[in-house]
């Protein structure tokens, strides 16, 4: 198949209650929160890794980037996994989705190979303030020794609410090289979408989708909007305020500065690609406004992920 001739932006926007969206190892594992605004932060990289878990669990895609073991239980390092694909860079490209989508850097035979990802975000923020990190803690049932008559203490760190926004871009120019899909971006979306919803995992579960949108830009317009991310608005109902809210329903994503610049650059935009979930208030209503603003033609609607 050809590789994308196109290029994409994306602006994915979901949410997470009580639970940890992306825990810093190196300091207890707890959320990662900008102190001066009070946003949460989330890697790009555990993006990458929901999406990644995805295609290996529910559709059974070969990933390269994941966790590997040896008969003694050891973790096997990259060169070893490049050993898997007979250390041949096409095959593993051939073979690997997420290499296609997100690049990598590695040694083969000695040799240092780099495949710039197509597919590039930067890291998601929350859209508002938020309240915590906050401390839980509890007892558990078993004791950690023989011996013991009661329980072990835990502690665990999580987010009460936090409306996240991540930004994305793929980049039409390196999909030559890693030979990216229009298919891959497909199933990334699905990933992105149903993996976000399938993470259900102790520290994850809580996590939903709200909003997808993916921008298809004419054929050599080499152009994006940028910053899709700062173009919305999370508004809290009247009463709270931001770092109060606990549902999705309890405020409105302003998406007005959004559909202005749509409107600005429609020419340069082929078409539009959009999951929403049924929860979320956008202002204006998103929907009819692109179809509005960009003809119902160029408004793809993904009902197969909402």
């Amino acid at each position: 198949m050809e590789s994308i001739k196109n290029r994409s932006e994306f602006l994915f926007i979901y949410d997470v209650k009580d639970s940890n969206p992306n825990g810093d190892p190196l300091d207890e594992n707890k959320p990662r929160v900008d102190e001066e605004t009070g946003q949460v932060i989330v890697t790009d990289v555990r993006l990458k890794r929901t999406i990644r878990d995805w295609f290996a669990t529910a559709k059974g895609l070969e990933v390269f980037i994941k966790e590997t073991r040896d008969d003694d239980g050891n973790l096997r390092t990259k060169e070893d996994r490049m050993a898997d694909f007979g250390d041949e860079p096409e095959k593993i490209l051939e073979e690997c989705i997420d290499m296609r989508l997100f690049g990598a850097t590695t040694a083969v035979k000695g040799k240092t190979i780099t495949w710039i990802g197509p597919v590039q975000f930067k890291f998601g923020r929350s859209l508002h303030r938020i309240n915590g990190p906050v401390l839980v803690k509890g007892t558990t049932v078993m004791p950690s020794k023989e011996g013991a008559r009661q329980g072990t203490f835990r502690e665990e760190w999580i987010v009460p609410y936090a409306l996240i926004a991540f930004h994305g871009v793929a980049n039409e120019y390196a999909a030559r090289e890693t030979g990216l899909t229009e298919n891959d971006l497909s199933l990334m979306l699905e990933a992105m979408w149903k993996g976000t919803k399938d993470l259900i995992t102790r520290s994850k579960f809580g996590q939903m989708p709200r909003l997808l949108l993916r921008l298809i830009y004419t054929e050599g317009s080499d152009f994006y909007i940028g910053e899709l991310d700062h173009l919305v608005k999370w508004h809290p109902q009247e009463g709270l305020r931001e770092e109060e809210i606990r549902d999705v329903t309890q405020g409105v994503l302003d998406i007005s500065e959004l559909i202005t610049a749509l409107d600005k650059y429609k020419d340069k935009i082929e078409r539009v690609e959009i999951a929403l979930n049924d929860r979320l208030k956008t202002s204006p209503e998103i929907i009819a406004s692109l179809e509005e603003k960009l003809g119902e033609d160029k408004v793809k609607i993904l009902e197969e992920l909402a």
